[in-house]
Parts: structure tokens; sequence; C-alpha cells
């Protein structure tokens, strides 16, 4: 199924959902198709006029996309303080949306794979972790219950929007690689944004293990890390039914 032929199938059964059945409803809504984001700020406008309520689950694919080749990667880690100095304007590793220390010593699948292990203390490979951009449903925009991870142009980037951040730790909870971050300081959830075109990390890395390229489906070639515990509120599931029926 083309990407263009299943966007129109949702938006028809996002029209439907709503009880958008006359045709002037029906054209101005799909004017919506054109934007960047079918989103709360648009769905709600809707809702209001039909007393329907329609939460944030569509959203268009990121224009980019940041890749690592661990191949090239030397530890150095200074993607990571690149990353929080230009974003939170501290040094602290500990909350970079980009994750290699965690794989330095063992590789990502830690210290109980027998020989095979990777790292500095394995095959000397190191993994660097990277937000996937996820592809709609973002899990972790699906598991927020404040709806505070949005699509910002110009790379339709996945982000968290802090005004909206309660800081319940659902949205690491969601992500099966573990690319949520988490800064106590402020008590909000942060992500990779792709730096608005222009990766911090990617600027930085010494080896030139980083890449910032056009977006590509990573989902389904990146072991996941985690099994999600995260519950998705009901009446999102109950939306994201209505259009992925099993």
């Amino acid at each position: 199924m083309s990407d263009q032929y299943e966007k129109h199938e949702i938006l028809e059964k996002v029209i439907r959902f709503l009880g958008l059945d006359h045709p002037y409803s029906r054209r101005d809504f799909l004017k919506l198709s054109g934007v960047t984001v079918i989103g709360i700020s648009a769905l709600g406008a809707v809702g209001a006029k039909t007393g329907k309520k329609m939460p944030l689950i569509i959203m268009d694919k990121a224009e980019g996309i940041v890749i690592a080749d661990p191949t090239k990667c030397v530890g150095c880690r200074r993607c990571e303080l690149a990353c929080t100095e230009f974003n939170d304007g501290k040094a602290s590793p500990t909350i970079a949306r980009i994750k290699v220390n965690r794989n330095l010593n063992f590789g990502p699948k830690g210290v109980f794979t027998g020989q095979r292990w990777q790292g500095n203390w394995g095959n000397g490979l190191v993994t660097q972790d990277l937000c996937k951009q996820c592809p709609h449903p973002v899990p972790c925009a699906n598991a927020c219950p404040n709806d505070a991870i949005v699509v910002k142009p110009p790379t339709n980037a996945r982000v968290v929007d802090p005004k909206k951040c309660i800081g319940c730790k659902m949205c690491q909870r969601a992500c099966p690689w573990e690319m949520m971050s988490f800064d106590s300081d402020t008590n909000k959830a942060t992500k990779c944004f792709l730096c608005n075109g222009k990766p911090k990390c990617v600027e930085a890395c010494p080896a030139e293990a980083l890449s910032y390229v056009g977006w590509r489906d990573l989902t389904d070639k990146v072991p996941p890390r985690a099994v999600p515990t995260a519950v998705i509120p009901p009446e999102k599931a109950a939306a994201c039914n209505s259009c992925h029926k099993k």
C-alpha cells in the first residue's frame, strides 16, 4: 500500500469518526492532509463543532534522521557533550539524546551475551544509539497522557513540548530503544529534535561516525533494547484501533 493511499485511508476513517458527513465539512477537513501534522490543534477545532474529541495520533514522517557507523566510533563521547551543551546549556552526557556510554564496555546487550559481546571489553565495537524518529504510530507520543510529544518543523522531528510535559516518564517506558531522556533538574523528558536540521552530535564527531541524512524507517532494522511497559491512554488506544484494525 502506498504512503499516499494509506494516508488517504486514515483520513477517511478520521472523517467518519468525527461524523463529518456533509460534503462541505469533508472538503474543508481534507485540506488538513496538506499540512505537516494532524494533531490536537487541528482536530480539536473540528471536534468542538461536532462534540467529539480526537487525540494526537497521526504524525507525518520526519524529514531527516541521524545515523551512525559503529565501525568508526572511538568512544570519545564528544557527541553526548555537544548534545547537552547546545540543547541544555550544560555538560551532562547522562541526558544526551545520543547514547554511547551505555554501550561503551559491553555493547547494547549488556554483560550476559557470552563471548560475543561488543564494546571495549568485547570485540571493541562501540554502538551509538539514536532516536529513530518513528513513523506513525509513534510509541512515545501515543503513551504521553498530556500530548507533549509533537512534530516540529522544519525537520518534522518528534519533540517534547516542555510546557506540556509533566514529568511522568511514560514516554520512557514506551520507547522500545530507550531513547527518551529525563532531566531531573527541570523534571522534564527530552529527546532528539535533530537540532533543527543541524545536529550538533554530527558536527562534533571527530571520526565522522555520524551522518545526518534523509529520513528512513529503521524501526524494523534495529533490535529493541526493552519491552515497552507504558499503557496507552484508553481514548488514544480506541482512536488507533479504529484505523489499525488487526
